[in-house]
């Protein structure tokens, strides 16, 4: 008996003790630092800063593609680097795009979207969000063509894992839809944004930029459906777009958050990547002071370690492209030809201005905005003067200089010779403001890519490499990565019956072959 009374005066000292124990036990273990949700507007600022790529391996799309497809840089090697140079297949980099936005920018913004649908407060960022997750599967589907829209984003909000593939015509519309819908929502009596990375939160800013990309997507359609295309330029145009370089959709930079391309290019690829002929060419033959601005070449290098500042000239008299068609061994037989010690005697983009490491990078631009209203006016799908809006648009983008950097900045006279030199001609305007917007869109690859598609200007000669893969003159889009083959085949077998063969040479609904 005395053990059992014992027993029990133990059992409820542990009790007891337990019970104290327990008090105060949920605060005690919750962590008062770390966050358990994220603001959306948090949230959507991630989504607009990963459009510009997390690291420099995420710009190697543009670089191995976009950007040699267009001709304006171009590399001579091959392997890990070969893409358009050589007009050739490299899995490694034809998913970066697909990667880079489906895993960081889709999933930001779709979140942003979907927890904002409700919220009257927050109005504002959701008519924000979903003008740039239009802007976001612009580049995926411009890229890929038919590609998961409809249900993208949503494997944690409603379960999808293997995603469908939309028509690309279906996309469109609703890129349409949204962008229209979207720009007009947006209302300056409701609650601002003011944490918003890239306007500040001003609803004026977004409304221009929403219906400048209204613009943008409806254009697009010129040679596939041309009534659309001008039903909602008139739109776009009613609804106020871009008026000034101070209203540029753009990413900034410093020396600790980098812009990657400029990073990339000023590093491990420093020697590899250089300006294409036909791009310099074109500035010099038309005495364009922008070239002054994008370009350096180190005069006389015989190799990558001679790429020294004595030798660094900006001068637009020393500039050489380099020509298309060569890989870093056959570049060597027409070296003397061109006027150069070595491969690494050619041009680059200047890593001291346009691609400085903390350079600005350009999404929607007043200069393109001005240039693509130049062409919807010849069209006369708008009032207005062509001449002067192109004129707007090329001063635009050369004004645009001086954002990146004080060396960069072109003379007012300069700029005013070059217009009066080049005044737009009505039997030729749309090959003149499509060159220009060639021009005008440098180092922005996705849109270069996609413009040179639909408009089929700068006229350039094909590149004459030797083992093309491609039976088209030019790369029309990207093939879809092997983990989708791999992890949603059936989709994926689905988008190639419907668009044709998963290759560099199908395209895609608007690229019609007129």
């Amino acid at each position: 008996m005395k053990n059992l009374k014992v027993y029990i005066s133990s059992l409820l000292t542990i009790v007891m003790l337990l019970s104290s124990c327990e008090e105060g036990f949920d605060d005690l273990n919750t962590d008062k630092v770390n966050p358990t949700t994220l603001d959306p507007v948090i949230v959507m600022n991630k989504g607009i800063l990963d459009a510009t790529y997390r690291d420099g391996f995420g710009t190697l799309q543009m670089l191995s593609y976009n950007f040699g497809i267009v001709q304006q840089i171009i590399t001579p090697y091959g392997s890990s680097l070969a893409g358009a140079n050589y007009n050739q297949t490299n899995t490694a980099n034809t998913p970066r795009v697909w990667q880079n936005f489906y895993q960081n920018v889709v999933k930001q913004v779709v979140d942003v979207v979907y927890k904002t649908q409700d919220d009257a407060e927050r109005s504002n960022l959701h008519n924000m969000a979903r003008i740039w997750k239009a802007y976001s599967f612009m580049i995926l589907t411009d890229t890929y063509g038919d590609i998961p829209y409809f249900e993208a984003g949503k494997g944690y909000l409603e379960d999808i894992t293997q995603a469908t593939y939309d028509p690309q015509q279906a996309i469109y519309t609703d890129i349409l839809k949204e962008l229209d819908e979207a720009s007009a929502a947006l209302d300056e009596s409701k609650p601002i944004e003011t944490s918003d990375i890239l306007y500040g939160g001003s609803v004026v800013n977004w409304k221009r930029l929403g219906y400048s990309l209204l613009l943008r997507a409806a254009m697009r359609l010129t040679k596939v459906d041309p009534a659309t295309a001008q039903t909602y330029v008139t739109k776009a145009v009613s609804g106020g777009l871009i008026e000034s370089n101070a209203d540029n959709a753009m990413t900034r930079h410093t020396a600790l958050y980098n812009n990657y391309l400029g990073q990339h290019l000023s590093a491990r690829e420093k020697t590899n990547y250089y300006l294409a002929a036909p791009f310099v060419n074109y500035l010099k033959e038309n005495n364009d002071p922008r070239l002054a601005s994008i370009a350096i070449r180190y005069v006389g290098a015989a190799g990558g370690p001679e790429q020294t500042l004595d030798r660094a000239s900006t001068d637009p008299a020393d500039q050489i492209g380099m020509p298309m068609g060569y890989d870093d061994v056959s570049i060597n037989t027409v070296l003397e030809e061109n006027g150069v010690a070595s491969l690494w005697d050619f041009s680059q983009g200047n890593i001291y201005t346009v691609l400085k490491v903390d350079a600005p990078e350009f999404h929607v631009t007043y200069a393109q905005t001005q240039l693509l209203l130049a062409e919807a006016a010849v069209r006369g799908w708008v009032t207005g003067d062509a001449a002067e809006l192109f004129e707007s648009g090329i001063r635009a983008n050369m004004e645009q200089m001086a954002l990146y950097d004080p060396s960069a900045v072109i003379a007012e006279s300069d700029i005013q010779a070059y217009l009066d030199a080049h005044p737009l001609e009505m039997a030729t305007a749309f090959e003149q403001i499509n060159t220009q917007y060639w021009v005008a869109s440098f180092l922005n690859g996705s849109e270069l890519w996609a413009n040179f598609r639909r408009s089929g200007y700068p006229d350039l000669e094909p590149n004459p490499y030797p083992g093309s893969e491609i039976e088209e003159e030019f790369i029309r889009r990207m093939p879809y990565p092997d983990s989708e083959i791999i992890t949603n085949q059936q989709n994926v077998t689905d988008a190639i019956s419907r668009q044709g063969p998963d290759n560099l040479d199908t395209r895609i609904w608007w690229d019609v072959a007129l």
